[in-house]
């Protein structure tokens, strides 16, 4: 355990796995959700991660667990950062120590780590859809006792998936349990004794029982269809919605509605999973519940605690680290010019999916809050929304991270490329990411975008360059015009510089050497800066030719053309799958020209990459300065 941990766990301690959490009495639940949340705190308070959420699904977690005959029954997490407390109750407590270490546990659920993590987790939304195929799979097997449920946040319902998942639901016989932890926004608001009474109402098992019966005998004896059942469920639906005085929209699909009720208290939550768990059909529980629950600073402190670092376990406070002098995040040199250009450019707007304080657009929502946008957890959307707006004239600059860019991958050929929009599509988080793992890395972008036709492709290798590519971007109209950029710091403690204009599709000749031509895109072009000068250090007469290319497309055929005619080995790097990037694109046009040199290229492998801190993660790929040097050599 944490060093910080002082607390005891008797309860906790004896759930080796979720069987030995059903030995106990109901009455003991609470206190195993006491215990289970300082673990959690004690634990995330020295070795960071996901916090708030997993605090706020504690009760939810137990009692789902003490429920549910798990792992045989399915639990499919939404997203995953609320699963701390599942993995600490389904055997990995001791392990927990790991948690999104380098080797340790993974950030997220992950079938590969545990039978008890029924599905990959990490990109919101897909929980739903998920559970139905296993319903379904079930079925087909003959399972009529396996349960399925899945847990979605209100965050993840916004995700277009999510629908598609519920309509599917609701049109496909299946018994499939929809938990909405809802921790922000009401779907469905309290009206006080009425909503009880129509919750009690709903959730009575001897009403259920009688309903179902009722509706089995008349199926049998000919006197209902099954299009009339749907149609009587759809009056007794209205008449519910009639009587509480607000249409719901799951029950308006055909998905019986259960809550909203406390999401807090174990023991009701048990009570009503007993009795709806199994009810034939597609179910929605509506809880309530508060993110960071049952640690004040989290309670209060919104995105601060969704994921912050180290902090004291009793006082609260986060530990900061000094950045004195420290150059600036990507991320807030991205959020302070464009502020800087709307401010000059006034057709300038900001879009982002869920993530203004991760990618800084809160700097410009702040200043402009008419003109930037949080469109939620929809990235398909985000990018059809800004190629509207662009088609009526604006400049969307439409900011996403790059793993989870790959869901906008259609709206951006069909609604931005065919037309060739004026979108500056500002990819957050390329490449290697970190702790966070082959969910979150950036590795595809650079493969996935070159085959589009009229995409501009860019990537700058420090901070001044990110401004000169976003100026250069709002400059012209230019079509569609991607810029990606990592996590965490860049290069430059001056990062702040008159903007100017780059020509599209020029790189730039960073050094002249005799041996090698080195072709970077993207800052890892720093760190090849470095393995370069070690190399000639340590080889005395070697000289190596380093080349900045800027842009994947289009190439810089000048610069291509003058290593051709110099160099017989070249060496291509990029933070990126070494597949369909940089290193095939001039390895195609060395070929095209009928140029035989010998190519290396260095990147990510044709595999995912595992989760860890970058020093570690660029080790294990190769691309760090010892890595590069090898080659140089």
């Amino acid at each position: 355990m944490a060093e910080t941990n002082v607390h005891e766990y008797p309860l906790l301690e004896r759930i080796k796995l979720p069987a030995y959490l059903r030995q106990l009495p109901l009455e003991q639940l609470p206190e195993v959700c006491r215990e289970l949340r300082q673990d959690i705190i004690d634990e995330v308070s020295d070795n960071p991660g996901h916090f708030a959420s997993s605090l706020g699904v504690v009760e939810l977690t137990v009692a789902l667990h003490y429920v549910f005959n798990t792992p045989y029954d399915r639990i499919v997490w939404d997203v995953g950062h609320q699963a701390y407390g599942h993995k600490i109750l389904t055997g990995r407590r001791e392990a927990f120590r790991t948690n999104r270490q380098f080797g340790g546990l993974k950030p997220f659920p992950s079938p590969e780590e545990s039978e008890y993590d029924a599905f990959t987790s990490g990109h919101a939304s897909n929980s739903i859809s998920a559970a139905l195929g296993m319903a379904l799979a079930a079925k087909a097997k003959n399972e009529t006792d396996r349960h399925v449920v899945a847990v979605i946040g209100d965050g993840a319902m916004s995700g277009g998936l999510a629908f598609e998942g519920l309509n599917n639901a609701a049109n496909t016989p299946n018994d499939v349990l929809i938990i909405l932890n809802d921790n922000n926004m009401s779907i469905d608001r309290s009206v006080g004794g009425m909503k009880n009474l129509l919750h009690q109402l709903q959730t009575n098992p001897t009403y259920n029982h009688i309903r179902e019966k009722t509706a089995r005998k008349l199926l049998s004896w000919g006197w209902m269809s099954e299009e009339g059942k749907q149609s009587i469920l759809r009056f007794n639906n209205s008449l519910k919605s009639f009587i509480n005085h607000q249409q719901n929209v799951f029950e308006g699909m055909n998905i019986r509605y259960f809550g909203p009720t406390d999401g807090h208290d174990v023991i009701g939550l048990v009570k009503t999973l007993r009795i709806i768990k199994d009810m034939t059909g597609p179910k929605l529980l509506h809880i309530h519940t508060v993110k960071g629950k049952g640690f004040e600073p989290a309670e209060k402190g919104g995105a601060l605690w969704h994921a912050p670092g180290k902090f004291d376990p009793l006082t609260g406070e986060i530990k900061k680290t000094d950045e004195t002098g420290l150059p600036p995040k990507f991320q807030d040199v991205f959020g302070h010019t464009l502020l800087e250009l709307a401010q000059s450019n006034e057709r300038i707007v900001g879009v982002t999916p869920a993530m203004p304080t991760g990618c800084s657009m809160n700097i410009m929502m702040e200043a402009m809050p008419a003109r930037a946008y949080d469109v939620g957890i929809a990235e398909g959307h985000a990018v059809t929304f800004s190629a509207g707006m662009a088609r009526d004239g604006l400049l969307p600059f439409c900011n996403i991270y790059s793993s989870f860019a790959q869901r906008a991958y259609d709206n951006l050929i069909h609604d931005v490329c065919i037309s060739r929009l004026n979108v500056v599509l500002c990819l957050d988080r390329a490449g290697l990411v970190g702790e966070d793992g082959p969910t979150h890395h950036g590795a595809f972008d650079l493969a996935y975008l070159r085959p589009i036709p009229h995409l501009i492709i860019s990537s700058p290798m420090d901070e001044h360059e990110l401004r000169h590519l976003m100026y250069t971007a709002q400059l012209k109209d230019r079509g569609p015009f991607v810029i990606r950029y990592p996590r965490g710091r860049g290069s430059k403690p001056d990062w702040r510089c008159a903007m100017q204009e780059i020509p599209i599709g020029h790189g730039r000749r960073l050094k002249d050497g005799a041996d090698i031509a080195v072709l970077t895109i993207g800052p890892i072009g720093i760190t090849a800066q470095e393995a370069i000068r070690q190399a000639e250090a340590e080889h005395p007469g070697l000289t190596v030719a380093h080349y900045d290319m800027r842009f994947l497309k289009p190439l810089d055929e000048r610069l291509l053309t003058e290593v051709a005619a110099r160099y017989k080995r070249v060496i291509t790097i990029e933070d990126g799958v070494r597949t369909g990037g940089l290193g095939t694109a001039v390895l195609e046009w060395l070929s095209d020209h009928g140029v035989t040199a010998k190519v290396t290229r260095l990147g990510l492998p044709d595999a995912f990459v595992e989760h860890g801190c970058c020093k570690d993660l660029y080790r294990l790929c190769g691309i760090d300065v010892e890595g590069i040097k090898k080659h140089l050599l």
